[in-house]
């Protein structure tokens, strides 16, 4: 295992800047997730840490020794692709070894790694079938198996389950994780999902736009994020950010205006004007119907556009005269029905709170 290091990382293409400026350092035995929307630069980034990109500008340090400018196979990488390219004519016992062959490794080698790696991934049985008789979470665990027997210092996973059905993702997302703990190897692995992210990262890295926003542990980036972007992207369903105002502030508490009529008193600890505008972010979660007035619970009118039953839970989407459509999780038989009108109701403790600049000011006490 190795750590990997990131200083003032750069990539243009031509005019167009993809990474603007990353300093990022991932430590030894780490399991670190780059997320972010099409386009943010995570798969870049992870493609310049591999040597598949030039870096425009800035340096890259695996294990001390900086590889800005070496050869992938110089690396000590592994990577692992969304295409699982394995070779339609050769078996699975072949496909694994194919690399180790390339680079001359004997025989009896060869062959202790390989069944090393199939014992490790479960493969034992299906090591004399071809590609076409495997399942796709069987295709992916060889192509992981062909990245465990060159003994990698650092493994790279470049979105490996996007092919996969939902039962399957659910499935290799424990594999990994399996994996992760058995060889204890730096893993840096890209995903637009968010749901991959929070469940097999020991730290997230929030990219957008060719920027880190945020750098932590999963559960860090859900409770406390740290802007706009990262309150939205991070939370399945994302949280509900609804346009407010400082109607007025008094010892370090302001009540905010939201809606038609409703106010909710927030403890923030920066300084605020009445006037100011701010984005005021509830997770789903957080948010309840109620059938009157409550203590301590703000209330907006609503009107039900949808409802999904998932069993155990239920997602209603309401009109609460705002741009975007609120959502709120219920339990799974609460009776509730499009065009019903209902009352929305939060504890402002339950509140985030975002300046004019996206920038959070204020977060939950109890997310």
């Amino acid at each position: 295992m190795a750590a990997v290091e990131l200083r003032n990382v750069r990539k243009s293409f031509g005019t167009v800047d993809v990474i603007k400026g990353v300093d990022l350092t991932i430590d030894k035995g780490e399991f670190v997730v780059f997320v972010g929307a099409s386009g943010s630069g995570k798969s870049t980034l992870l493609r310049m840490i591999a040597g598949l990109e030039t870096v425009s500008d800035g340096d890259i340090l695996i294990d001390g020794t900086d590889v800005t400018f070496a050869e992938p196979s110089e690396r000590g990488i592994a990577m692992v692709f969304q295409s699982y390219a394995l070779y339609p004519h050769m078996n699975v016992y072949d496909n694994i070894a194919f690399n180790l062959k390339l680079a001359r490794f004997g025989k009896d080698e060869i062959d202790k790694r390989v069944k090393e790696a199939a014992r490790i991934l479960r493969l034992n049985e299906l090591l004399s079938r071809s590609p076409a008789q495997l399942s796709g979470g069987q295709r992916q665990r060889v192509a992981i198996g062909r990245a465990i027997v060159r003994n990698p210092k650092v493994f790279l996973f470049d979105e490996p389950l996007s092919n996969l059905d939902a039962a399957l993702r659910v499935q290799m997302r424990l594999e990994i994780e399996r994996l992760h703990r058995e060889l204890g190897t730096t893993m840096i692995y890209v995903t637009h999902d968010q749901v991959e992210a929070m469940t097999l990262a020991d730290r997230i890295v929030a990219l957008d736009n060719g920027r880190i926003q945020q750098v932590g542990p999963p559960l860090d980036l859900y409770a406390r994020p740290n802007n706009l972007f990262v309150a939205g992207f991070i939370g399945s369903p994302r949280m509900n950010l609804l346009p407010g105002h400082v109607v007025s502030t008094e010892g370090g508490v302001a009540t905010l205006g939201l809606g038609a009529d409703a106010h909710a008193r927030v403890m923030l600890p920066v300084p605020a004007n009445a006037g100011d505008q701010v984005t005021v972010g509830v997770r789903p979660e957080s948010l309840e119907i109620v059938s009157g007035a409550s203590a301590g619970v703000t209330t907006l009118p609503a009107k039900v556009e949808s409802v999904e039953r998932l069993g155990n839970i239920t997602f209603v989407y309401l009109d609460a005269g705002t741009p975007e459509v609120v959502t709120v999780q219920v339990m799974g038989l609460t009776p509730l029905e499009p065009g019903q009108t209902v009352q929305v109701g939060f504890k402002p403790a339950q509140l985030y709170v975002f300046d004019a600049a996206g920038k959070a000011i204020a977060s939950a006490a109890n997310p």
